[in-house]
């Protein structure tokens, strides 16, 4: 069934959104762990360190954050290591992604660098956006 309601939803569509994932149900004994995660002030903190970098990034233009660059922003600025380029080019190949898909993934891989204060993209952010990507899977 919900693969059914899944194929109903077109590939343009899904182009258009830059994280889509599955949310599994939560298991009690997560729910009741009482271990602290990380506070909502560091993620904040990150969050803004984050936007900080933006800023500057596209200081003196009418670019605002990463979603919102355009083809020229990302050629620029999302440019992945050599190991990233490899995993992009497998993935693209094995999951058929379009070329939309594919700037989303960059868009995110550089915004999840600038959360951990990296200035380049490497290939653990290139993974970490492509799983952000669940619906454009295909059965493999």
């Amino acid at each position: 069934m919900i693969q059914r309601y899944r194929s109903r939803i077109s590939g343009p569509l899904l182009d258009r959104i830059d994280i889509h994932i599955e949310v599994p149900a939560v298991k009690y004994s997560e729910l009741a762990d009482r271990r602290e995660g990380e506070s909502s002030t560091a993620i904040r903190e990150r969050v803004e360190r984050s936007r900080d970098i933006q800023r500057e990034r596209f200081k003196g233009t009418k670019v605002h954050c990463n979603a919102h660059m355009p083809p020229r922003f990302i050629r620029k600025f999302c440019e992945p290591d050599a190991a990233g380029h490899r995993m992009l080019e497998l993935v693209t190949d094995r999951l058929g992604l379009s070329a939309r898909s594919y700037t989303r993934i960059l868009k995110v891989a550089r915004t999840i660098a600038d959360l951990a204060g990296s200035e380049g993209i490497r290939e653990n952010h290139i993974s970490e956006a492509i799983q952000y990507r669940s619906l454009d899977r295909k059965t493999m």
